[in-house]
């Protein structure tokens, strides 16, 4: 879990992949639309294939209601 990260002044606290604006939300929206892991890659190419499996374990542990991520302190 060290690429995902919470932050009260980034997206409300939602959860986002570290040192980017990009919510995980997001990229499952993506993936879910059809979008491939190549495709996100290249058109965001601060991210890595590793971001993105990192929002799928994230997923996967949220659905299992295993997920404990620290928020970072507000500046």
């Amino acid at each position: 879990m060290s690429r995902i990260t919470a932050n009260p002044d980034i997206l409300g606290g939602k959860p986002i992949i570290k040192g980017t604006r990009m919510s995980v939300a997001f990229i499952l929206e993506l993936l879910s639309s059809g979008v491939t892991e190549d495709e996100i890659v290249l058109d965001y190419p601060h991210l890595t294939k590793e971001d993105i499996q990192a929002c799928l374990r994230y997923a996967a542990l949220a659905v299992k209601n295993d997920i404990y991520i620290e928020l970072e302190q507000a500046a």
